[in-house]
């Protein structure tokens, strides 16, 4: 009896069909761990983590050590400008599908509040007029194949300029 318990077993995970993702990675923001940050000239001075979720049907995603290309982009949305960018591992081919999915997290460091160029500050100067700014940010990634996400856009996070 025991032999057909295994066999049943064996015989339904046989017909668990491989998860249908395109071969274009696709990007989903899932949120940032906290919704404050104090600007800095220093980039140690305080951070958040970006949590995204990504799938790739043909699970080449990641950059091997030796290569220098990076793969993750983030664009500040008060500039339209790239804010950083950023390497994630090699994620080696396995299985007959080979489709990937998985969650990224990226430990991004404070910048500089901007201000009006009316108001004669500089960035990362404190502002009593100017007390925040509303930081948000695009973001994509590539594949190997050089396929591009789709874009998505982050929630705001508020950076204290006092």
């Amino acid at each position: 009896m025991r032999y057909y318990y295994y066999l049943f077993v064996i015989l339904i995970l046989g017909c668990v069909k491989p998860n249908d993702y395109s071969d274009v990675p696709s990007l989903e923001f899932k949120g940032f761990s906290k919704n404050t940050m104090n600007q800095g000239n220093f980039p140690q001075q305080d951070s958040v983590i970006l949590n995204l979720f990504f799938t790739d049907g043909d699970g080449d995603f990641g950059t091997a050590s030796t290569d220098s290309d990076l793969n993750i982009f983030v664009k500040d949305l008060r500039t339209n400008q790239i804010f950083s960018q950023y390497k994630a591992p090699f994620v080696p081919l396995e299985g007959a599908g080979n489709g990937i999915s998985g969650t990224i997290y990226i430990k991004m460091y404070t910048t500089c509040c901007i201000f009006p160029p009316e108001s004669q500050l500089n960035p990362c100067e404190s502002s009593l007029d100017y007390p925040t700014n509303a930081l948000s940010f695009e973001i994509y990634i590539k594949d190997r194949a050089g396929n591009k996400s789709n874009v998505v856009k982050s929630d705001v996070i508020t950076l204290n300029c006092r």
